[in-house]
Protein backbone atom coordinates (compact mmCIF):
# COMPACT_ATOMS: atom_id res chain seq x y z
CA UNK A 1 0.00 0.00 0.00
CA UNK A 2 1.45 3.37 -0.96
CA UNK A 3 1.96 6.27 1.39
CA UNK A 4 -0.68 8.34 -0.43
CA UNK A 5 -3.44 5.75 0.00
CA UNK A 6 -2.74 4.47 3.52
CA UNK A 7 -5.46 5.79 5.81
CA UNK A 8 -3.84 7.87 8.56
CA UNK A 9 -4.85 7.66 12.19
CA UNK A 10 -7.86 9.77 13.15
CA UNK A 11 -10.14 10.22 16.19
CA UNK A 12 -12.57 7.35 16.70
CA UNK A 13 -16.30 7.87 16.30
CA UNK A 14 -16.97 8.45 20.02
CA UNK A 15 -14.19 11.05 20.22
CA UNK A 16 -15.56 12.83 17.16
CA UNK A 17 -19.04 12.82 18.68
CA UNK A 18 -17.74 14.23 21.99
CA UNK A 19 -15.89 16.96 20.08
CA UNK A 20 -18.97 18.01 18.12
CA UNK A 21 -20.97 18.11 21.36
CA UNK A 22 -18.26 20.12 23.14
CA UNK A 23 -18.24 22.78 20.42
CA UNK A 24 -21.93 23.41 21.08
CA UNK A 25 -22.88 24.30 17.51
CA UNK A 26 -26.33 24.88 16.08
CA UNK A 27 -28.98 22.51 17.45
CA UNK A 28 -32.38 21.32 16.27
CA UNK A 29 -34.83 19.23 18.27
CA UNK A 30 -37.05 16.94 16.21
CA UNK A 31 -39.97 15.22 17.99
CA UNK A 32 -40.89 11.70 16.90
CA UNK A 33 -44.38 11.19 15.44
CA UNK A 34 -46.88 9.79 17.90
CA UNK A 35 -50.20 10.39 19.68
CA UNK A 36 -48.80 13.37 21.60
CA UNK A 37 -48.31 15.15 18.25
CA UNK A 38 -51.60 14.09 16.73
CA UNK A 39 -50.20 11.06 14.87
CA UNK A 40 -48.33 13.29 12.45
CA UNK A 41 -46.18 11.68 9.76
CA UNK A 42 -42.39 11.54 9.87
CA UNK A 43 -42.25 14.31 7.27
CA UNK A 44 -44.58 16.46 9.37
CA UNK A 45 -42.53 15.78 12.49
CA UNK A 46 -39.39 16.82 10.60
CA UNK A 47 -41.16 20.06 9.70
CA UNK A 48 -41.63 20.65 13.45
CA UNK A 49 -37.88 21.10 13.97
CA UNK A 50 -37.34 23.25 17.05
CA UNK A 51 -34.38 25.53 17.74
CA UNK A 52 -33.88 25.42 21.53
CA UNK A 53 -33.23 28.65 23.38
CA UNK A 54 -30.18 26.86 24.78
CA UNK A 55 -28.77 23.34 24.63
CA UNK A 56 -25.95 21.59 26.45
CA UNK A 57 -24.81 18.00 25.96
CA UNK A 58 -23.37 16.40 29.09
CA UNK A 59 -20.55 13.87 29.27
CA UNK A 60 -23.03 10.99 29.60
CA UNK A 61 -24.76 11.97 26.33
CA UNK A 62 -27.84 13.45 27.97
CA UNK A 63 -28.80 16.99 27.00
CA UNK A 64 -30.32 19.88 28.92
CA UNK A 65 -32.48 22.21 26.83
CA UNK A 66 -34.50 25.37 27.30
CA UNK A 67 -37.76 26.03 25.45
CA UNK A 68 -40.34 28.78 25.83
CA UNK A 69 -43.02 27.81 28.34
CA UNK A 70 -45.73 28.17 25.69
CA UNK A 71 -43.98 26.08 23.04
CA UNK A 72 -46.24 23.23 21.80
CA UNK A 73 -43.50 20.69 22.41
CA UNK A 74 -43.48 21.56 26.12
CA UNK A 75 -47.24 20.93 26.28
CA UNK A 76 -46.84 17.68 24.35
CA UNK A 77 -44.21 16.54 26.84
CA UNK A 78 -46.50 17.21 29.81
CA UNK A 79 -49.35 15.35 28.13
CA UNK A 80 -47.28 12.35 27.04
CA UNK A 81 -47.58 8.97 28.84
CA UNK A 82 -45.17 8.92 31.81
CA UNK A 83 -44.44 12.57 31.01
CA UNK A 84 -41.91 11.86 28.25
CA UNK A 85 -41.82 11.47 24.50
CA UNK A 86 -39.21 10.35 22.00
CA UNK A 87 -37.21 13.00 20.20
CA UNK A 88 -33.95 13.53 18.36
CA UNK A 89 -31.44 16.30 18.97
CA UNK A 90 -29.35 17.19 15.91
CA UNK A 91 -26.07 19.06 16.40
CA UNK A 92 -24.37 20.65 13.41
CA UNK A 93 -20.61 21.07 13.28
CA UNK A 94 -20.00 24.00 10.93
CA UNK A 95 -16.68 24.78 9.29
CA UNK A 96 -14.80 27.73 10.86
CA UNK A 97 -14.36 29.49 7.48
CA UNK A 98 -16.95 30.23 4.76
CA UNK A 99 -17.29 27.23 2.45
CA UNK A 100 -19.76 26.36 -0.29
CA UNK A 101 -20.55 23.20 1.75
CA UNK A 102 -20.26 24.56 5.31
CA UNK A 103 -21.36 21.51 7.34
CA UNK A 104 -18.42 19.29 8.22
CA UNK A 105 -20.13 16.99 10.72
CA UNK A 106 -23.44 16.03 12.34
CA UNK A 107 -24.34 14.36 15.62
CA UNK A 108 -27.78 12.88 16.24
CA UNK A 109 -28.90 11.96 19.76
CA UNK A 110 -32.18 10.05 19.96
CA UNK A 111 -33.87 9.40 23.27
CA UNK A 112 -36.61 10.36 25.73
CA UNK A 113 -37.52 13.97 26.34
CA UNK A 114 -39.16 15.18 29.53
CA UNK A 115 -39.73 18.51 31.23
CA UNK A 116 -38.12 19.22 34.59
CA UNK A 117 -39.59 21.18 37.46
CA UNK A 118 -38.66 22.33 40.93
CA UNK A 119 -35.40 21.13 42.44
CA UNK A 120 -34.71 18.86 39.47
CA UNK A 121 -34.83 21.82 37.08
CA UNK A 122 -32.66 23.98 39.35
CA UNK A 123 -30.09 21.19 39.70
CA UNK A 124 -29.98 20.80 35.90
CA UNK A 125 -29.42 24.53 35.41
CA UNK A 126 -26.64 24.61 38.01
CA UNK A 127 -24.96 21.65 36.33
CA UNK A 128 -24.90 23.55 33.03
CA UNK A 129 -23.72 26.76 34.72
CA UNK A 130 -20.65 24.93 36.06
CA UNK A 131 -19.66 23.96 32.54
CA UNK A 132 -21.06 26.76 30.44
CA UNK A 133 -22.25 29.97 32.13
CA UNK A 134 -24.86 31.60 29.92
CA UNK A 135 -27.26 34.46 30.73
CA UNK A 136 -30.10 32.60 28.96
CA UNK A 137 -30.13 30.17 31.88
CA UNK A 138 -31.63 32.97 33.99
CA UNK A 139 -34.86 32.50 32.01
CA UNK A 140 -35.34 28.99 33.44
CA UNK A 141 -38.53 29.11 35.48
CA UNK A 142 -39.20 32.65 34.24
CA UNK A 143 -40.72 32.08 30.82
CA UNK A 144 -38.59 29.09 29.82
CA UNK A 145 -38.93 25.40 30.67
CA UNK A 146 -35.97 23.12 31.37
CA UNK A 147 -36.06 19.79 29.53
CA UNK A 148 -33.80 16.75 29.67
CA UNK A 149 -33.12 14.39 26.77
CA UNK A 150 -31.92 10.97 27.96
CA UNK A 151 -30.03 9.20 25.15
CA UNK A 152 -30.96 5.80 23.75
CA UNK A 153 -28.79 5.90 20.61
CA UNK A 154 -26.33 8.22 18.90
CA UNK A 155 -24.98 8.60 15.36
CA UNK A 156 -22.07 10.73 14.14
CA UNK A 157 -21.48 11.55 10.46
CA UNK A 158 -18.52 13.41 8.96
CA UNK A 159 -15.72 12.97 6.42
CA UNK A 160 -14.33 10.07 8.45
CA UNK A 161 -17.59 8.12 8.04
CA UNK A 162 -20.98 7.50 9.64
CA UNK A 163 -21.07 5.46 12.85
CA UNK A 164 -23.53 4.45 15.55
CA UNK A 165 -22.33 5.08 19.10
CA UNK A 166 -23.58 3.67 22.37
CA UNK A 167 -24.08 6.27 25.11
CA UNK A 168 -21.54 4.35 27.21
CA UNK A 169 -18.92 4.78 24.45
CA UNK A 170 -19.72 8.49 24.28
CA UNK A 171 -19.27 8.94 28.03
CA UNK A 172 -15.95 7.06 28.04
CA UNK A 173 -14.46 9.22 25.27
CA UNK A 174 -12.96 12.71 25.61
CA UNK A 175 -13.32 15.74 23.30
CA UNK A 176 -10.29 16.58 21.22
CA UNK A 177 -7.83 18.74 23.23
CA UNK A 178 -8.04 21.49 20.58
CA UNK A 179 -11.84 21.53 20.32
CA UNK A 180 -12.25 24.99 21.85
CA UNK A 181 -9.28 26.60 20.07
CA UNK A 182 -9.61 25.07 16.63
CA UNK A 183 -12.06 27.50 15.04
CA UNK A 184 -10.18 30.67 16.00
CA UNK A 185 -6.85 29.19 14.97
CA UNK A 186 -8.11 28.04 11.56
CA UNK A 187 -9.81 31.37 10.87
CA UNK A 188 -6.52 33.12 11.66
CA UNK A 189 -4.73 30.72 9.33
CA UNK A 190 -7.23 31.43 6.55
CA UNK A 191 -7.19 35.22 6.90
CA UNK A 192 -3.60 35.98 7.87
CA UNK A 193 -1.42 33.07 6.78
CA UNK A 194 -2.39 32.00 3.29
CA UNK A 195 1.32 31.40 2.71
CA UNK A 196 1.19 28.59 5.28
CA UNK A 197 -1.86 27.09 3.57
CA UNK A 198 -0.01 27.16 0.26
CA UNK A 199 2.93 25.32 1.81
CA UNK A 200 0.56 22.69 3.20
CA UNK A 201 -0.72 22.18 -0.36
CA UNK A 202 2.50 20.31 -1.08
CA UNK A 203 0.95 17.36 0.75
CA UNK A 204 -1.99 17.14 -1.64
CA UNK A 205 -2.26 14.53 -4.39
CA UNK A 206 -1.30 15.98 -7.76
CA UNK A 207 -4.85 15.91 -9.14
CA UNK A 208 -6.13 18.13 -6.29
CA UNK A 209 -3.52 20.88 -6.36
CA UNK A 210 -5.42 23.13 -8.75
CA UNK A 211 -8.42 23.62 -6.48
CA UNK A 212 -9.14 26.28 -3.88
CA UNK A 213 -7.65 24.97 -0.62
CA UNK A 214 -9.17 25.99 2.72
CA UNK A 215 -8.38 25.00 6.33
CA UNK A 216 -11.18 22.70 7.51
CA UNK A 217 -10.23 21.03 10.76
CA UNK A 218 -7.60 20.37 13.40
CA UNK A 219 -7.38 17.52 15.91
CA UNK A 220 -4.67 15.75 17.85
CA UNK A 221 -3.94 13.45 14.91
CA UNK A 222 -3.58 16.02 12.13
CA UNK A 223 -4.93 18.79 9.95
CA UNK A 224 -7.81 18.61 7.51
CA UNK A 225 -8.04 20.70 4.36
CA UNK A 226 -11.04 21.23 2.08
CA UNK A 227 -10.22 21.37 -1.64
CA UNK A 228 -12.99 23.13 -3.56
CA UNK A 229 -12.51 22.00 -7.16
CA UNK A 230 -14.62 22.37 -10.29
CA UNK A 231 -15.64 18.71 -10.18
CA UNK A 232 -16.53 18.79 -6.48
CA UNK A 233 -15.19 19.11 -2.95
CA UNK A 234 -12.54 16.86 -1.40
CA UNK A 235 -11.52 16.63 2.25
CA UNK A 236 -7.86 15.79 2.84
CA UNK A 237 -6.31 14.68 6.13
CA UNK A 238 -2.63 15.50 6.68
CA UNK A 239 -1.44 13.31 9.52
CA UNK A 240 0.98 14.31 12.24
CA UNK A 241 3.93 12.01 12.91
CA UNK A 242 2.38 11.30 16.32
CA UNK A 243 -0.66 12.59 18.26
CA UNK A 244 -0.27 15.99 19.90
CA UNK A 245 -1.98 17.32 23.02
CA UNK A 246 -0.35 20.71 23.73
CA UNK A 247 0.23 23.91 21.73
CA UNK A 248 3.98 23.28 21.93
CA UNK A 249 3.63 19.82 20.40
CA UNK A 250 1.28 21.22 17.77
CA UNK A 251 3.77 23.94 16.80
CA UNK A 252 6.52 21.35 16.42
CA UNK A 253 4.36 19.20 14.13
CA UNK A 254 3.40 22.20 12.00
CA UNK A 255 7.07 23.12 11.59
CA UNK A 256 7.75 19.57 10.52
CA UNK A 257 4.96 19.64 7.97
CA UNK A 258 6.05 22.96 6.53
CA UNK A 259 9.75 22.12 6.50
CA UNK A 260 9.53 18.48 5.38
CA UNK A 261 6.38 18.38 3.22
CA UNK A 262 6.79 14.85 1.87
CA UNK A 263 6.97 13.17 5.28
CA UNK A 264 3.23 13.36 5.93
CA UNK A 265 0.65 10.67 5.28
CA UNK A 266 -2.52 11.85 3.57
CA UNK A 267 -6.00 10.53 3.07
CA UNK A 268 -8.50 12.16 0.78
CA UNK A 269 -12.13 11.59 -0.09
Amino acid sequence: MTQATRRPQAPNSAERARTIAARGGKAALVPSPGPELGHCSSAEAEAERVSPLLHHVHADGSATLLLDDDHPLVSATWQAPRGELTAMLELTDAAPVPLREPVRGLLWITGWLRALTGEEARAAVLEVVERRPDPRLLDAGHGATVLRLTPASMVVADAEGTSSIRPSEFSEAEPDPFAHYEDGWLRHLELSHRDVVELLCRHLPDHLRGGHVRPLGLDRFGLRLRVEAVEGDHDVRIAFAHPVTTPKELAAELRRLLGCPFMAQVHYG
